[in-house]
């Protein structure tokens, strides 16, 4: 019998073109019909292989979810950049591989995150997502993140709204 690892780890340089990967066709699945396809396909190829390696040591937290030597997601994390929210903690990404969703590898790496987040000092949490994100609303929703607060995100001049989730 063959056993599979599953291990959240800190991303590093080396994962780059792993999480670039991950982005892609994650954000494709997650946005393709909500975010505008230009605006959409720019972003996807600004957060290319050169992006990630400099962002694995940047100031915010990278962490990533190896299934077996392949990484199937990634989540970036720190301190809240929302000054009107009290939590402390943000959970800036969390984003699987399509063919990773759905069998309970999200719960376990947003569950790494909030640990994270918590062991750093931080009191209570915030996660944004854009409100047709229903694959995203229910998530973090079956999460227990309350829906208090909300906000805009401009695409090429279409205004999409953003619902922010917490956790105390």
């Amino acid at each position: 019998m063959k056993t599979v690892t599953i291990e959240i780890r800190r991303g590093e340089a080396r994962d780059a073109a792993a999480i670039s990967g991950v982005h892609r066709a994650a954000w494709r699945q997650a946005y393709a019909g909500l975010i505008p396809h230009r605006p959409l396909i720019q972003m996807i190829e600004r957060r290319n292989e050169a992006w990630w390696r400099k962002a694995a040591g940047g100031p915010a937290t990278l962490l990533v979810l190896d299934v077996a030597g392949t990484i199937a997601g990634y989540a970036t994390l720190g301190l809240n950049r929302a000054r009107a929210l009290p939590q402390e903690g943000e959970v800036y990404e969390l984003y699987l591989r399509p063919e990773y969703q759905g069998l309970g590898f999200g719960r376990l790496l947003f569950g790494e995150a909030k640990s994270l987040l918590k062991s750093l000092g931080c009191r209570g949490l915030v996660v944004w997502c854009l409100e047709d994100s229903l694959n995203a609303d229910r998530f973090f929703r079956g999460a227990g993140g309350r829906d208090i607060a909300e906000g805009m995100e401009d695409f090429e001049g279409r205004s999409l709204r953003k619902i922010g989730y917490v956790w105390d």
